[in-house]
This record gives C-alpha cells, sequence and structure tokens, in this order.
C-alpha cells in the first residue's frame, strides 16, 4: 500500500544528518543551510569529538549520540543518512517508519534487494525517498539531455565510458579503507564511483534492461575488485559498454554519446568542456559544477517538497543503477564467494578425515 506523502506545510524544512565525513564537508553539508527553504538543524558522528568539531564548524545547533535519537527527534523533518552503504537499509527504515523524508547518499545500499526492502517501506511511509545521484540535477547535464532531446545528434546508438586511474595513496598503504571492503561498501571504487555514471545514463538515455560484465582483483592491493568491464542494452535498444580500472598509470574520465548524425563527448566527474559534433560542426560548452555540488539536488528535494516539482532522483529511480552494478559484478562476485567457501569446505573434510582414522 502506497501511503500520501506529506508536502511542507511553509516553513523551511528541517534537516539531520547521520554520519559527518568527507562527503558533507562541501559537496553537501553546507547546501542544507544555504538552499532556501532548507535549515540543518542536527548532526549525528559516533566518534564525539569529530561531532562537536564538525557541529561548530558548519554552525549546526544540536548534536545527538545515535542515530535514533536523531531520527525520532520531532524538530528533524527529513534525514541525510550519508554513512557506508552497510548501513543505509537500517537508517532507511528507521526513518521511514518515522514518517519523515530521507536522502540517502549514493550508492543506494549494498545490492538491489536492499534497495527493495527500502522502497517497500517507503511506500508505506508519510515521508518521500530521495537518493544522492546530484548529477541529474547539474545545470552541465541538463545541457547534455536538452541536446539529446532536440535531436542534435539524431537517433541515439551506443555510449560508451573510460574511467582509470592510478592506485590511491591509501590504496598502497594498506590501511584499511571502507570504500574498498565489500562487506561494508557492497564492492570497491567501481561500486562508489561507477554508480554515478550508470545513474546519469539511465536518467539521459532511459531504463537498462540488461547487463554483464567480468571483473579482476589485478593489484591485490585489498579484497574487492579493481578492474571491471561491461556492457549493456537500453530499453530503447541503444547498447552501452563500460571500462573502470584503479591501478592504470593515468587518470582518464570521458564518456562519448554516439548517435546516427553526431555524437557528445563529456567527463562524468569533471567540469572540463563538453563537445557536441556534427556534421554541422563543432560546439563546445562549459558549465562549471557550483562551490556544493549538491546544491541544485538539494534545492530541488526542497522544491519537491514544496510540491513546485518532481524530483530528478527519487528513490524509484536511483534503485536501477544498483540493478545493473548487480548484474555486472555477479559473476565475480558468485567466484569470490565460491574461493572463500573452498578452505573452509577443505578444513571440514580435513576434520572429518581425521576424525574417521581416529575411529
Amino acid at each position: 500500500m502506497t501511503v500520501n506523502k506529506q508536502q511542507s506545510t511553509g516553513g523551511p524544512i528541517r534537516w539531520g544528518i547521520i554520519g559527518c565525513g568527507d562527503v558533507t564537508e562541501v559537496k553537501s553539508g553546507p547546501a542544507f543551510n544555504r538552499v532556501p527553504g532548507s535549515s540543518l538543524l542536527a548532526v549525528m558522528r559516533r566518534d564525539p569529538d569529530k561531532l562537536a568539531d564538525y557541529a561548530r564548524r558548519h554552525g549546526v545547533p544540536k548534536t545527538y549520540a545515535s542515530a535514533e535519537q536523531l531520527i525520532q527527534a520531532p524538530e528533524i523533518d527529513a534525514v541525510y543518512i550519508a554513512t557506508p552503504p552497510g548501513s543505509h537499509r537500517e537508517y532507511a527504515l528507521q526513518v521511514a517508519r518515522a514518517n519523515k523524508h530521507c536522502c540517502i547518499e549514493k550508492p543506494m545500499a549494498l545490492n538491489h534487494r536492499e534497495c527493495e526492502d527500502i522502497l517497500a517501506a517507503f511506500d508505506a511511509s508519510a515521508g518521500e525517498l530521495f537518493v544522492a545521484y546530484y548529477r541529474r540535477s547539474l545545470p552541465r547535464f541538463l545541457k547534455i539531455k536538452q541536446w539529446l532531446e532536440a535531436g542534435r545528434i539524431g537517433s541515439v546508438r551506443h555510449v560508451s565510458w573510460r574511467f582509470t586511474r592510478p592506485p590511491s595513496p591509501r590504496d598502497l598503504s594498506a590501511e584499511y579503507d571502507w570504500h574498498t571492503d565489500p562487506a561494508v561498501s557492497g564492492g570497491g571504487h567501481f561500486i562508489d564511483l561507477a554508480c554515478h555514471g550508470l545513474d546519469l545514463f539511465i536518467y539521459l538515455l532511459g531504463d537498462i534492461t540488461s547487463a554483464q560484465g567480468v571483473a579482476a582483483n589485478q593489484q591485490g592491493l585489498y579484497p574487492a575488485e579493481d578492474a571491471v568491464a561491461a556492457c549493456w542494452m537500453f530499453e530503447s535498444g541503444t547498447t552501452g559498454s563500460g571500462f573502470w580500472n584503479f591501478g592504470a598509470s593515468a587518470r582518464s574520465d570521458e564518456a562519448i554519446i554516439d548517435g546516427s548524425t553526431g555524437s557528445i563527448r563529456f567527463s562524468i566527474f569533471g567540469d572540463s568542456p563538453f563537445v557536441l559534433e556534427t556534421a554541422a560542426g563543432t560546439e563546445v560548452s562549459t558549465i562549471e559544477h557550483p562551490e556544493n555540488i549538491q546544491y541544485f539536488h538539494i534545492e530541488n528535494m526542497i522544491r519537491h517538497l514544496n510540491g513546485e516539482l518532481e524530483h530528478p532522483s527519487p528513490g524509484r529511480q536511483a534503485h536501477k543503477a544498483t540493478w545493473v552494478m548487480d548484474r555486472i559484478l555477479r559473476g565475480y562476485q558468485a567466484e569470490r564467494r565460491d574461493n572463500e567457501a573452498r578452505p573452509q569446505q577443505a578444513e571440514m573434510r580435513t576434520e572429518t578425515s581425521t576424525g574417521q582414522s581416529a575411529r
């Protein structure tokens, strides 16, 4: 059963943030106070010293020692879950039961099954559900969407994305990083970064109906995959392909949408010029990202809650990228589970054999 959603009563939407990590320092946190009609009222973090420091630096009036306290606080209208994906489902279900609005940091959850649980919970909640796929709200990508809808490159045939970078100092240090712990992140850097581009492609070109891929851990620096290649099909018949490597010699980030009469080249993460090429010539556009890159995403949430527009990244859209990533990594993750199980099975066989010999 789907419950009627609450709309704003006219006052500012009062937000609470669960998790005060790097993503909230510049990308999102400050924008919750800068967007008209929005107010960052409270934050929660387990480390009390870091919690107090964040609240002081960002001028947040209230702090909470637990996520449950923040979610249940009567003065909080909406909750931004900015924790690693491993806790998204748990906190989102609590927010849904509290009938409050929720924005979940990307990716939506560890896997698509958890996304379905979250969607069902918000179908039965008076709260709205959003996911921080903020590229759907950025002006540079809205311009590309306008080009596509205007038929500037004809019928879209294929989209490709190449993303590479060298291993980071943290990767090389063997220091623990939740981003590369599949139990906490769902995978590795691929899960953390590729979800942005895959979601954007769905926004620009429509639903993806099938996907497959291969993956490997080429460097052995951490438990997760560090190399992925994939292909997929859109409902329209457009094809897609991608290559992501996190042990390369140099950084690259280029997406190309090829059409029957032209092409569009752009970066997923940077704000370098994006290029439209047709028989009529080349058109180069530059639209820089805002200082707080989630500003327009947050502004659109407020406008959605005020009944002014439909937000481009609701939960019912955001789960689709996770479905695609599940399909891409399905074979690799199944093989990894099998490899992890083999030593345990061998040990059990040895113990059984030893016990039989003793008898």
